[in-house]
């Protein structure tokens, strides 16, 4: 999102975003009367909020645990840009990474795993190794996961 587009968004936009955030399945008709507008007004909103680069897509959040991957790892490694290329095709064939960032630093990623036991985060581990240092570390519990929100107006003290 452009410094542009983050000064476009009034207030109504924030609360469309936060609305859509939390409860996605509400229809262009029930945010309208949650945000005051017609529904015209929202769904041409909604429209500029995908087609600026704000809104990137609608997505249903899953349980890991609920479909059998009960185990959560991280995993932090530390290669050469050499392997970078190689190294980010991998990732995207293992269906059980979820997440890769890019870090400054010693590490050059963190990756989110989630895998149905032991062993097979074992054999990603194994496999995420080739292309340097690894450090994995289950993750025992999650206490907050929450989306991105638009900034507002005036700062929250902390």
């Amino acid at each position: 999102m452009s410094a542009q587009t983050t000064a476009s968004l009034d207030a109504t936009d924030r609360a469309i975003l936060r609305l859509l955030q939390t409860e996605a399945r509400l229809g262009v008709t029930e945010i309208g009367r949650r945000v005051n507008l017609s529904q015209p007004a929202v769904s041409a909103r909604i429209k500029r909020l995908e087609q600026s680069g704000v809104i990137t897509g609608y997505r249903a959040v899953v349980d890991p645990a609920a479909l059998g991957l009960n185990l959560h790892a991280v995993i932090r490694l530390r290669t050469t840009h050499t392997h970078l290329t190689t190294a980010l095709a991998h990732f995207a064939e293992v269906p059980e990474i979820t997440t890769v960032y890019r870090l400054t630093g010693e590490d050059c990623f963190f990756i989110d795993v989630f895998a149905a036991n032991s062993e097979r985060i074992e054999q990603i581990v194994d496999t995420i190794a080739r292309y340097g240092p690894v450090t994995t570390s289950l993750v025992l519990r999650t206490y907050e996961t929450k989306p991105v929100s638009p900034r507002p107006d005036t700062p929250n003290p902390l």
